[in-house]
């Protein structure tokens, strides 16, 4: 081991967390519903740091079970933290499993933490060797010297002690002072009361550390500081809390250890042990990588694979020769990947900065056109860069790759280009293969699929209302982030594409429904939907001259004002003082007052109905009346909604800003949004709806004959069902009676148990589970189905669409009942609500290329749950209606025929 090659050391604790929050959205699991995020995330970076120092050894300490000599000296100290999550506990050994088949040294020492051994090693390698701490916690900078320095792996930060005074505004030698005047929330360091962050840092800059404030506390009344006057007293009064803070802060440098430098060479790893390992975790790409040969050379170092990120080529173009060179490589590749980065987020607004493009791994160039900071070298011009990609671009037998491409086709549009011949689209490729397996985004893939941590936007233009727009980053920074998203999405696609080649079915949910599916999102996001500002307006005066009526009602009720937004108040008013039943608490204990809870007791108290009339009106003020005319795009005067198809599981279309999927159709005040929904002079609104589709398929999916008949008839499947498991004629069926059997049709298809139909008409549980009783008597066939369901969900893991999407289930075979049962439910929905999701996609394909042959003046504008929404010219509202209702009837071949609504009308609420 050379002196001069730096000794790693990576504090595991701290990381074995963060891998774990940082992962926990995702949620990634293995098919025996195994969580697996904390393991990636951590053996990720520990990869990661491999790459970055080959030559280095590498030691991973852990914090030890039980107490330590921080316990003894303050019993309080870390006592807030929760234990352990389970989901996070039992990943803990597959970590360290992993860790020691790489041949990696992990340490693990009992009465003191992770820290206190890292600083022991730290200490012993003194001026002989540098040491790099890998770690994320703050209280490490008080180890950074001349020989140590501290990286992030997960930020790709790194502090010396020039970094750690311009983090802190703080020499490393003040950072234990800093920790123990103003205390420590996370390990419950107490610090001294009312010294905070900005008062701390006063102190130490004016004064200097713990003992130079406590020598000259007669001077603290002279510092620039909130409340200096009375600070000295403060600080005199808590001086043994700051003297104790100082002890529990401070890092423990030499700890009695029972090894020494020379113990941390790593070993060999045991790539057969690794295998079997990340074949349990089912790690897809670590393991190719293995398989592959791609493994570590002699001296024990992983080397370079396929899929794994390893020596990269990046290059930032500034020449007008460079940029003609990739041309040339652009227009002879079968695929590239192409990347832009843009000023903003708002497809509509949003300029190009510059573009990237990749062609194979490892090499990417950037070539910016508008960084306009103080200082910035010259660069080609818009005109020389997007006049020259312009022929390529709008090339459909060019082939182009993308990380979600819809927004790259916005904001080329924005500069007159029309992107065509889009071939491949990462994000969709890993949402086809599993919806449910992690978030979609590049940061999240890389991570999953290449074990890779890219570089984060924050790290390179900074957070909050001080972060820089790209324009406005130096090329330094910007060149190696946009040519890495080029690079990692051609990767990423290396890396799925095969895995989809594998399964037919879902190639062709990919190739035939969610890449046709871009350029339409795209087209109808443009088009935007026209909102009346003036009508809105007077909505929102109305609801908020209600909401005060309904605030009067409930302090009426309650007999006194209160705060009808506090929890705390609420179930004041609710249990103490109108003595309303108790029946559910929060994890605290205390009454809960959540929507649920109110949902059940409105039934039969005041107080709660009004409270949830007065939410309900109070959300849509703020969503919807007040928020619609501020999305409105000054250029167009309309609404563009954001569609996103990679977010919901069975494969729906999800929108943002605004959510057009959550505008509330049964209260007038929703219905009366919609009304702002309007149509340009010589327009009309039409709306195409599926009728019962999910309904439909379960016919379809169960084949029971009682079910088919009945929508073969023709007949309201609702009083028909109410018919049969009520044993009457279908004419004397009462409203009642009908409004259960259609809780128990949608119900049962959404895996409604007998306690929840139960609850929702408000009948015994006895009496709803002989409604279900009855109800697969009658429909034998549909409860074959659920069985047969469960079984093959239990079997392989995943239900399947009508097309062949799949919904994969980690937690079907999961231990804890209710996951289970919560996974049972979801299998049994999941094919209906999945399937109904891919026919009205494959009726928006259909619909799209009628409107895209110019035949009829009519553009689509939304697609909201089941339902289309168009613009049509006034005569031509007959031809487009048929039309419309034969392309939507015709997306699917069930065994009884979809049916479709249509409505017209001046605004969406007349059309529906």
């Amino acid at each position: 081991m050379s002196a001069n090659t730096p000794l790693i050391l990576v504090d595991g604790s701290s990381y074995l967390y963060r891998a774990f929050h940082a992962m926990f959205k995702a949620d990634l699991r293995n098919s025996a519903g195994q969580p697996t995020g904390a393991v990636r995330g951590v053996i990720a970076m520990l990869r990661r740091l491999q790459k970055d120092y080959p030559d280095s050894p590498i030691a991973v300490v852990f914090d030890a079970k039980g107490k330590t000599f921080r316990d003894e000296m303050f019993d309080q100290y870390k006592a807030q933290r929760p234990p352990m999550p389970d989901d996070l506990r039992v990943q803990v050994q597959p970590i360290n499993d992993i860790i020691d088949a790489m041949g990696l040294p992990r340490l693990v020492v009992e009465g003191v933490e992770a820290d206190d051994v890292i600083g022991t090693l730290a200490a012993q390698a003194g001026s002989e060797r540098p040491v790099i701490v890998s770690t994320g916690d703050k209280d490490m900078a008080q180890l950074v010297n001349a020989h140590v320095t501290l990286v992030n792996t997960m930020t790709e930060t790194v502090m010396d002690e020039a970094g750690v005074e311009e983090k802190f505004g703080l020499p490393p030698s003040l950072i234990i002072d800093f920790l123990a005047l103003m205390g420590d929330k996370v390990d419950n360091i107490p610090g001294v009361p009312g010294v905070g962050e900005k008062t701390a840092l006063a102190l130490l800059q004016g004064l200097g550390g713990l003992k130079d404030i406590y020598a000259n506390l007669d001077k603290v009344a002279e510092l620039d500081v909130r409340g200096a006057k009375s600070l000295g007293k403060k600080l005199e009064e808590n001086r043994d809390m700051a003297e104790l803070s100082y002890k529990l802060a401070t890092i423990k440098c030499d700890v009695d250890l029972e090894l020494d430098l020379a113990a941390l060479t790593p070993t060999p790893p045991d790539n057969d042990k690794l295998l079997s390992l990340f074949q349990e975790m089912e790690f897809k790409s670590w393991i190719d990588e293995l398989q592959s040969g791609g493994v570590t050379d002699k001296a024990g170092h992983e080397a370079a694979a396929p899929a794994a990120v390893s020596e990269t080529d990046y290059q930032v173009v500034l020449a007008e020769a460079e940029f003609n060179a990739w041309l040339e490589q652009l227009r002879k590749a079968e695929l590239f990947a192409f990347d832009t980065e843009t000023t903003s987020l708002n497809y509509m607004q949003a300029r190009i900065v510059g573009v990237s493009f990749a062609i194979e791994p490892g090499k990417a160039a950037y070539v910016p056109f508008a960084h306009d900071y103080l200082d910035a070298p010259e660069q080609l011009t818009e005109q020389q860069v997007l006049g020259a990609l312009k022929p390529l671009l709008e090339d459909a037998n060019v082939a182009k790759l993308g990380q979600n491409l819809k927004y790259d086709s916005h904001v080329l549009a924005n500069h007159g280009i029309s992107l065509r011949g889009i071939a491949e689209d990462s994000m969709l490729e890993s949402y086809v293969l599993d919806s449910t397996g992690s978030r979609h985004d590049m940061d999240s893939l890389a991570l999953k699929y290449l074990g890779h941590s890219t570089i984060h936007y924050e790290d390179i233009a900074g957070k909050g209302s001080k972060q820089l727009t790209f324009n406005q980053i130096a090329l330094e920074q910007a060149g190696p982030y946009a040519a890495e998203d080029a690079d990692i999405t051609l990767r990423l696609h290396q890396t799925l594409a095969p895995q989809l080649a594998a399964h037919s079915e879902l190639e062709k949910v990919y190739r035939d429904i969610e890449l046709p599916l871009v350029p339409i999102l795209a087209r109808i996001e443009r088009n935007g939907a026209l909102v009346s500002r003036d009508m809105l307006a007077k909505q929102s005066m109305e609801i908020a001259e209600k909401l005060v009526q309904l605030e009067r009602q409930a302090f009426e009720i309650a007999g006194g004002e209160f705060n009808l937004a506090s929890p705390k108040q609420l179930g004041e008013i609710l249990f103490e003082r109108l003595n309303i039943p108790v029946i559910k608490k929060t994890p605290k204990g205390a009454p809960s007052t959540a929507e649920e809870v109110l949902v059940e007791l409105a039934h039969d108290y005041e107080l709660p109905k009004v409270l949830l009339e007065y939410r309900g009106l109070a959300k849509l003020k703020s969503t919807y009346t007040d928020k619609l005319p501020l999305l409105i795009e000054p250029t167009t005067g309309r609404v563009h909604t954001s569609y996103h198809q990679a977010v919901a599981a069975t494969g729906r279309l999800s929108s943002s800003d605004p959510n057009l999927q959550n505008i509330p159709i049964r209260s007038a005040e929703g219905r009366r949004i919609r009304q702002a929904f309007i149509a340009p002079q010589g327009y009309k609104i039409l709306a195409a709806d599926y009728s019962q589709i999910e309904l439909r398929i379960m016919a379809h999916l169960s084949g029971d004959e009682g079910l088919i008949q009945a929508f073969a008839r023709g007949e309201d499947i609702h009083r028909a069902t109410a018919a049969e498991v009520f044993g009457m004629e279908k004419d004397a069926v009462t409203d009642e009676q009908r409004r259960s059997a259609k809780a128990i049709n949608f119900g049962l298809i959404y895996g409604m148990s007998a306690f929840g139909l139960a609850r929702q008409l408000h009948i015994g549980r006895n009496e709803a589970q002989q409604y279900i009783d009855l109800y697969f008597q009658r429909y034998p066939g549909v409860q074959r189905y659920m069985d047969e369901t469960r079984a093959i969900a239990a079997e392989k893991g995943y239900v399947e669409t009508l097309f062949g999407r799949r919904l994969h289930l980690p937690e079907i075979n999961a231990s804890n009942g209710q996951r289970r049962q919560a996974a049972e439910r979801t299998a049994i929905n999941a094919p209906m609500q999945g399937t109904a999701a891919d026919i009205i996609k494959r009726a928006m394909i259909a619909v799209d290329a009628w409107l895209q042959s110019g035949e009829v003046d009519a553009r689509m504008i939304m697609q909201v749950h089941d339902e289309l929404v168009l613009e049509v010219a006034e005569h031509q509202i007959e031809q487009v209606s048929a039309k419309l209702e034969a392309l939507m009837a015709g997306a699917a071949e069930l065994a009884i025929p979809l049916e479709v609504g249509i409505g017209v009308g001046d605004n969406w609420d007349e059309a529906h």
